[in-house]
């Protein structure tokens, strides 16, 4: 052993003072991550009091309309109340509903009979494949055309491609859900009627013609969707991207020979794409909650059809488990992009 070389005891001293930062970082990151989750299950808290009381304020008896104007007796109508829970104190009716949707309880449907939260399963497969799609496809496109924007900022395809981001974002869903369906479903001047008016089937097929159909009836309303939001992204992705381009970091990629696409496939858009990170997190939620309004423009059977549905008459407990079901959605991919944030930027939650 020379004299240089450490001894056994001098490497254990100094072992300690290795992991200490470590575990200081690991500590720091349980509590932010507890702020965040904490700060969550308030959010959810105060989603499931605001649902209740805010719902109620729609005008309307849920019970005559449900006995579509029928002619129906004073007594029926208490009988109707009496089952539905309606006749309770409101404050009664305010603990009962928090109970049991503490425990997974969402209630069961005026109109339809059944739990809500089966109700929300059948409808949940139909809008995850709808906005799914969407989903994939708007940020896919959002992050292409952002990067390229933004590494060319200036050009002429800069300019047309934030311009037309920002026209179809300001464009309201369900106006360009109905143009799509009167030029390309009923069909305008030269242009046939090429896709289905709405629904996700035309009923009969089977097999891989069942899939074939349900593409079919899919295209317009994935349009609608990819074309009104991708924007949000392009717009993210090429601010974020324009934001990293003065880095000194490029220069010294540059400076060693990189061509100029090397530099931004594989320096500039990795540390670019961190801001979007929180954006993609966010649609997710809202990617589970649905679009009411292009899926009613649609006649879509997924939970934004179902809650206009249930808006309609109105269900209560169906309208408030949708309502906390969307909102939890959000609210928990939210919570998702905060935890994973710090992991791909270490600076964040210090």
């Amino acid at each position: 052993m020379t004299a240089d070389a450490p001894s056994a005891a001098a490497v254990k001293a100094a072992a300690p003072a290795v992991r200490g930062p470590r575990a200081r970082t690991g500590t720091r990151y349980l509590r932010y991550g507890a702020g965040k989750v904490g700060g969550a299950a308030v959010s959810l808290l105060a989603v499931l009091v605001t649902g209740f009381f805010l719902f109620r304020l729609i005008p309307g008896d849920p019970v005559k309309t449900m006995t579509g104007g029928r002619p129906i007796s004073e007594e029926q109508l208490a009988a109707y109340r009496r089952e539905f829970g309606l006749d309770l104190p409101l404050w009664e009716q305010f603990t009962d509903y928090c109970g049991k949707a503490l425990t997974g309880d969402l209630g069961t449907s005026y109109q339809f009979r059944a739990p809500v939260i089966d109700k929300i399963s059948e409808a949940l497969p139909n809008t995850l494949l709808l906005t799914g799609t969407a989903f994939v496809l708007y940020t896919l496109l959002g992050i292409v055309l952002g990067t390229r924007s933004a590494w060319r900022h200036g050009g002429l395809g800069d300019r047309l491609n934030t311009g037309l981001a920002l026209t179809l974002y300001s464009i309201p869903s369900f106006w360009l859900g109905l143009l799509l369906i009167i030029v390309f479903s009923v069909g305008i001047g030269p242009i046939p009627g090429l896709f289905p008016t709405g629904g996700m089937e035309s009923g009969g097929e089977e097999g891989f013609a069942y899939a074939l159909d349900v593409a079919h009836h899919l295209i317009l309303p994935v349009v609608t969707l990819v074309a009104v939001e991708y924007g949000q992204t392009l717009l993210v992705a090429r601010s974020a991207l324009l934001d990293e381009m003065g880095s000194d970091y490029l220069t010294t990629a540059r400076a060693k020979g990189l061509r100029d696409d090397l530099v931004r496939r594989r320096h500039a858009v990795p540390n670019a794409l961190l801001p979007t990170v929180t954006l993609v997190f966010v649609n997710l939620g809202r990617t589970v909650a649905g679009v009411i309004l292009v899926e009613t423009v649609f006649s879509w059977p997924g939970l934004g059809g179902l809650f206009y549905q249930a808006l309609s008459v109105p269900d209560l407990p169906l309208v408030q488990g949708l309502f906390l079901f969307f909102a939890a959605a959000v609210i928990v991919m939210n919570t998702l992009a905060d935890l994973v944030y710090p992991l791909l930027d270490p600076r964040v939650g210090r």
